[in-house]
């Protein structure tokens, strides 16, 4: 079940991934919260699978935000972020991008650059 463009408004971090519905939604979500992990995803895609089950934890489990970008529905604004392969994943720390990354990444690591923006 896809979250709605208003869960974990106001600051409050959602507790489970938020799926972005395109340009304006991620600016929204990304406005809004402090820290916000984006994943640049597509259903095809193995490595993006795997990735799943460790952003719902991140989700439950942080301070963060973790948006879901699905770049065969969203390919302009997979573009606008120079997203070339999935899983791409993007961390912005107060409304600015300050991390990308091209791959799966370890739950340790992915807690790790959040933590280091919500502390």
């Amino acid at each position: 079940m896809a979250t709605d463009a208003h869960s974990g408004t106001n600051g409050t971090p959602a507790d489970e991934p938020l799926y972005v519905d395109g340009e304006q939604h991620l600016d929204d979500v990304v406005t809004d919260h402090d820290v916000v992990l984006v994943d640049f995803y597509a259903d095809w895609c193995g490595p993006c699978q795997m990735l799943e089950p460790v952003l719902e934890t991140l989700a439950e489990e942080t301070d963060a935000v973790i948006a879901k970008v699905d770049v065969d529905e969203h390919q302009l604004l997979a573009g606008d972020y120079g997203v070339r392969g999935v899983p791409t994943i993007l961390l912005f720390a107060d409304g600015e991008q300050v991390e990308q990354h091209v791959g799966v990444l370890p739950e340790d690591r992915l807690r790790g650059l959040i933590d280091e923006y919500t502390e």
